[in-house]
């Protein structure tokens, strides 16, 4: 187990993420005689030696709540350093069980929806996670070519009332007064559903739509030394090294892959879903799937690490869409 900056040896801590289908979560009160007693927090517990994190998990919330776990993801790690403790947090999204909840050791706890939690105090290193379980589970990217922004507009509205909520222009080959008028179109379009909004690669022209924020390149995350300054970064990665400099850069999340061969990009390197899942694990920040993928894929996804599906082809129907 790594060290914190301070010398401290980091004590392996699972912490789970209890979804109900009404996007509810559940926060646990912490009990008397604890560190940070009465403080709220995502259930679990510390990882014994010899256990694994999913183990541990399963244990903790039997111990803890009284159920017994029956689908849960591994979603993202962070460390954080605690006046008593210097920890690493391995959170998992669980979304079935069966038992019913009851504290076993006399905690309180509440489901809470975002936006709206009213228990307090929540400890320090959660702030990041509700953060990340704000993000939505589908990232659509429009790849339409010029002549077809007629259905682009058509497909992106349906996607927009069938529930999609996180999107990103982009148009290759495009002139740059149609796409900047595309892209103003859209970022009114998913304003209107409550869906945020991002622009590939141009910080200056996110700016002057009013979009949510900016989707970085491979390339321009390598040039990139301080985040842009939007409410929303996100990058694209396909190696190690690019998802620790996102990491490093503070982006809300990245999009990893090519997953699977898509029809535009035959000879691409794939990194299948096991490469995919090597690389998603352990990671500090949420990673969609991309790369030939569709909307049936997304508890595989989900299994393999990533925090949901990003999908150009997937995201509309086909017609005139480029990958």
């Amino acid at each position: 187990m790594a060290e914190s900056p301070a010398g401290r040896r980091r004590v392996a801590v699972v912490a789970a993420v209890l979804q109900r289908s009404d996007g509810r979560f559940l926060l646990a009160q912490r009990p008397p005689g604890k560190a940070y007693a009465g403080y709220w927090e995502f259930p679990g517990g510390k990882v014994e030696d010899g256990e694994s994190p999913l183990d541990a998990l399963s244990r903790e919330l039997h111990e803890e709540l009284g159920i017994d776990v029956r689908t849960a993801y591994p979603w993202i790690i962070r460390e954080f350093d605690y006046p008593h403790a210097a920890v690493r947090l391995h959170f998992f999204r669980v979304r079935t069980w069966h038992g019913e909840l009851h504290g076993r050791e006399g905690q309180a706890f509440a489901w809470q929806r975002l936006g709206a939690i009213d228990v307090a105090p929540l400890l320090p290193a959660n702030g990041p996670i509700l953060k990340a379980l704000a993000l939505p589970e589908i990232y659509g990217i429009t790849g339409f070519s010029e002549a077809g922004r007629v259905r682009a507009m058509e497909a992106v509205s349906g996607a927009l009332q069938r529930g999609l909520r996180l999107l990103q222009v982009r148009g290759k080959d495009w002139q740059p007064a149609a796409f900047r008028r595309f892209a103003g179109d859209i970022v009114e379009l998913g304003h209107a559903s409550r869906a945020r909004v991002l622009i590939n690669a141009d910080t200056l022209l996110a700016r002057a739509v009013g979009a949510d924020g900016v989707h970085l390149t491979a390339q321009q995350l390598q040039e990139t030394t301080t985040r842009p300054d939007f409410a929303l970064v996100g990058a694209s990665c396909h190696n190690a090294a690019e998802i620790a400099k996102a990491e490093q850069l503070g982006v809300d999340f990245a999009v990893l892959g090519p997953v699977l061969p898509t029809p535009t990009h035959p000879g691409a390197a794939l990194l299948g879903w096991e490469g995919f899942r090597r690389l998603a694990m352990n990671r500090g920040i949420p990673l969609f799937a991309l790369g030939g993928l569709q909307p049936a894929d997304h508890d595989r996804a989900l299994a393999c690490g990533a925090h949901g599906l990003a999908m150009i082809r997937g995201a509309w129907p086909p017609s005139g869409i480029s990958e």
